[in-house]
């Protein structure tokens, strides 16, 4: 009998699910990832806070993932602390959440160390612990923003314990999807609950304005038709509501990482707003000012690598400094802000939904043939687009058991007009969810992609019932994989 080559057996299973096409023009055998990204300068500080009208700045950093394939989360929010360190912020009123499984991963090449840049140093030396592993959780995560310790589990005990003059930044790292952010940590975030406490933060008085900053796919949802104008926020997304963001730095983008990383380094909005505020002195630069050079940048020239950088809720603040909440180095103060981007766009850079398999298919490249090694590194690739095949063709099954083989592509699809929230029903979406995951196992980061085709079945008035039924004769089996196992709980 002929024996097969784990070569062979994995090119056959990418041509069989058309992943080993278009998309990522890279030489050599690296992987032909497909993207789903739809393929789609201003006033100057005058009137910028002076420091002496600012009161205490409080900042909350978040990375909502684990694993080394998502090491540029974590080196996302290293980078973050460092910049806010060296503009001045001190170390009890920086919070800082993530699983930290990176710096002495046995994958990572330098033991100890994080890089958010192909020749950048060390971000993650002096890192304050304050929530990590299992801590870093929904509940943690809100409790730490409304300053509630009383409803905190584990962790330092940090919390915003801000007052009426102070200002708050608040930067998140991570996959997303309509309507829904990611934690290592079951549940994930919805957007109405998120916005509810920065509402309860808001009515306690407890700051002057608030700044987010949020790195996600489809992160536009989040605020768009949820996040009120009135409440002294200002926000920004790596991307509109409807498309995905970008990992950059990754292996076969230009730039790419150092030869001894198979993973991304970094996210194409973050590193945009952390590159520009690395430079700049941030008492000149106002947050609309760096809006438009994330913007420009973030889109990457209209290229199809590229998304669309947003800005919501209280539009009025992108007048203010930069430096009002994230304080400023004195050794840039005799920088002058230049309209024109002076970073380069990043010309290859990796949807943020395929990096795990950029991760897993440079495993499996290096590793020497016939070694176990290899043979792991398949496993992990297999196991990730077996997943990925099951959560696409059972909601598909679902949507055409529900409303016929043709309305059901049409229903799932739907996008609602811009300004409107995703869904009427949050507590729908949530349960639709719940009782997808009982039946055809768990959605995991890739299956969060397929939010809106769960929101549109809420608001087209399927019933919890027809949900179950249909679920239930899609997945008559579930992938035996670690992707699919519901052994942390429900996503929602």
């Amino acid at each position: 009998m002929t024996r097969i080559p784990n070569g062979a057996l994995l090119f056959l299973f990418l041509v069989l699910f058309g992943v080993a096409s278009g998309g990522r023009d890279v030489p050599g055998d690296f992987l032909r990832l497909p993207s789903e990204a739809l393929k789609f300068f201003h006033r100057g500080a005058s009137d910028a806070t002076d420091d002496d009208s600012v009161g205490t700045r409080w900042a909350v950093l978040i990375a909502g993932s684990n694993g080394y394939w998502n090491y540029r989360h974590q080196a996302d929010i290293c980078h973050a602390y460092q910049l806010l360190r060296k503009n001045g912020l001190k170390d009890e009123n920086i919070i800082v959440f993530m699983y930290d499984d990176i710096a002495f991963n046995p994958e990572n090449p330098r033991r100890g160390v994080i890089i958010n840049h192909p020749q950048g140093s060390d971000v993650y030396h002096g890192v304050p612990k304050d929530y990590t592993g299992e801590e870093v959780n929904v509940n943690n995560f809100f409790a730490a923003i409304l300053g509630d310790k009383k409803a905190l589990r584990g962790g330092s005990g940090k919390v915003v314990d801000s007052g009426p003059n102070d200002h708050i930044f608040i930067y998140y790292s991570d996959h997303g999807g309509p309507g829904v952010l990611g934690m290592p940590t079951y549940p994930y975030m919805y957007a109405d609950d998120l916005v509810d406490v920065l509402k309860k933060k808001h009515a306690a008085g407890s700051y002057k304005s608030l700044v987010f900053y949020l790195e996600a796919c489809e992160s536009g949802s989040i605020f768009e038709g949820v996040l009120p104008k009135d409440m002294d926020i200002y926000a920004t997304t790596a991307s509109n509501a409807v498309e995905s963001s970008w990992g950059c730095y990754c292996p076969g983008d230009y730039p790419g990482p150092p030869p001894e990383y198979d993973t991304c380094l970094g996210d194409l909005y973050s590193v945009a707003w952390m590159e520009d505020s690395d430079r700049h002195n941030l008492k000149t630069e106002t947050l609309g000012q760096q809006y438009e050079l994330v913007k420009k940048r973030t889109l990457n020239d209209f290229d199809f690598y590229g998304s669309h950088v947003m800005q919501y809720g209280d539009i009025a603040l992108n007048k203010d400094a930069l430096s009002s909440y994230m304080g400023t180095d004195p050794a840039n103060e005799n920088n002058t802000f230049v309209e024109s981007n002076s970073l380069r766009p990043t010309t290859k850079v990796t949807n943020q939904r395929d990096a795990d398999l950029v991760h897993f298919w440079e495993k499996f490249r290096k590793a020497p043939e016939g070694t176990a090694q290899k043979t792991k590194a398949q496993k992990h690739f297999v196991e990730a687009m077996s997943h990925r095949v099951h959560i696409d063709n059972s909601v598909k099954l679902i949507g055409k058991l529900l409303f016929g083989i043709e309305e059901g592509p049409k229903v799932l699809n739907g996008v609602r007009p811009t300004g409107q929230p995703l869904v009427d029903n949050w507590d729908c979406l949530k349960t639709m969810v719940r009782t997808f995951e009982t039946h055809c196992g768990s959605l995991s980061q890739y299956g969060m992609k397929h939010m809106r085709s769960f929101a549109n079945l809420c608001n087209a008035g399927i019933r919890t019932e027809q949900m179950a039924e249909a679920s239930a004769q899609a997945c008559v089996s579930v992938p035996s994989g670690p992707w699919s196992s519901l052994h942390k709980g429900f996503t929602a």
